[in-house]
């Protein structure tokens, strides 16, 4: 489970959380369900960490790695997908999202990935509900490569869960 101290961390590199602190609303598995009330708009969120993380070069240092599926009511979002990855990405450049042989391109922004063409994330987010694994693959702005693999355990009842919240 992601602390709260962590996740309000993060979240104020995400539009996603925004400075509220979030409120857990379960822990399904491998994925959190969340909500918080940025400047008063409702967001609900399934959050996880990843299994593993690895750079090439080894041992280059980074702040945790996140992703989130988000639902901004007052903006009309739902399921959103974005992942943070501990470091600035290059700019211009792509990142991606894997779930078994489905492979989706995401853009960059700073230390953010979301899916790069939005009619893509409603497969991407059933390619999640089926599969077993994410795994997000970026390249940093010093040339580091990083790959971080997600357990899907859980995700499917969080992303139920955060959904209640933001019907």
């Amino acid at each position: 489970m992601v602390s709260s101290a962590a996740l309000a961390q993060q979240g104020k590199k995400t539009a996603a959380v925004g400075a509220a602190l979030p409120k857990v609303l379960g822990q399904y598995g491998d994925w959190g369900a969340y909500i918080a009330s940025p400047d008063g708009k409702k967001v609900c969120f399934s959050l996880a960490k990843p299994k593993s993380s690895t750079t090439n070069p080894a041992g280059r240092n980074r702040d945790p790695a996140y992703v989130f599926i988000s639902t901004r009511p007052s903006e009309n979002v739902r399921n959103e997908i974005s992942a943070i990855v501990g470091y600035p990405l290059r700019a211009s450049s792509d990142a991606t999202a894997e779930v078994g042989s489905a492979k989706f391109a995401m853009y960059t922004q700073n230390d953010g990935a979301w899916i790069k063409n939005v009619a893509e994330e409603a497969r991407l987010i059933d390619a999640m509900r089926k599969g077993a694994e994410l795994t997000i693959k970026g390249t940093s702005t010093r040339g580091t490569q990083s790959t971080d693999i997600y357990s899907l355990k859980g995700l499917t009842q969080a992303m139920d869960r955060a959904d209640q919240e933001c019907k």
